[in-house]
């Protein structure tokens, strides 16, 4: 049973879903008529060039085009019943997370493909699920906070006091620092960089002098922190 080979659709589907769609392609495809039809096209056809380039199994059109046609169909059904929320979010990557396995096990499960040279110099299973995990913290949790979030943001939430994006840097490189202190055996540096990270929140929160802003930073950076380390320590287990 080749898991490398999991690995490396579920990093195309990262890379697809989170960094090669862009804020304008993600807003147009809940649009309606030709526009939204070929944004949803587009985005389709990335994740099946995505799941192809890395899969590297270049005669295997199976897997491509089941996942061309599977990411549509939920897509547009998302689209349709204007799925936002967290709920919505989770369901909807579930889904393809599922369709990838079940596209993995049929094809892949019982043998290993001559998948070419490209497969053989990139077939470590610890890469694959290293890369996967670092792709998990950045972008895909960045979203989900967000949405977890959204219920308490606060109405006066010190929108543009700081740097466009900011807050967003800062949490994919806390959460990458998490991970890299974790799987190389220095948890405790963790500690430091929560507390270097209260320091530096005090003088804003303390000028804030608003409790709703004081418990809306706590929560993302508590869930920020909490997603960092179960995915590390996962990683870690393998």
């Amino acid at each position: 049973m080749n898991v490398t080979l999991l690995l490396r659709l579920l990093s195309a589907h990262l890379l697809a879903d989170f960094f090669l769609q862009s804020d304008k392609l993600c807003k147009a495809k809940n649009e309606s008529g030709k526009k939204g039809v070929i944004a949803q096209l587009a985005h389709a056809f990335i994740h099946a060039l995505s799941a192809y380039i890395l899969l590297a199994d270049w005669k295997n059109w199976i897997i491509p085009l089941v996942i061309f046609v599977s990411h549509l169909i939920i897509d547009v059904l998302k689209s349709r019943l204007h799925g936002k929320g967290t709920v919505a979010f989770l369901c909807d990557q579930s889904v393809h997370i599922l369709v990838i396995v079940l596209l993995w096990w049929w094809m892949y499960a019982d043998n290993t493909p001559a998948c070419g040279w490209l497969a053989n110099v990139i077939s470590s299973k610890q890469l694959w699920a290293t890369i996967v995990a670092y792709l998990i913290i950045t972008k895909p949790t960045s979203v989900l906070i967000s949405k977890f979030i959204r219920n308490w943001t606060p109405s006066n939430n010190m929108q543009g006091q700081g740097m466009p994006r900011a807050g967003e840097w800062i949490g994919y490189i806390e959460r990458v620092l998490i991970l890299t202190f974790v799987i190389t055996g220095n948890i405790e540096a963790v500690g430091f960089l929560l507390a270097a990270k209260s320091v530096f929140r005090f003088g804003d929160l303390n000028k804030a002098k608003e409790i709703k802003i004081t418990e809306y930073v706590l929560l993302g950076t508590l869930a920020s922190f909490t997603i960092a380390l179960i995915v590390a320590f996962l990683l870690k287990s393998l």
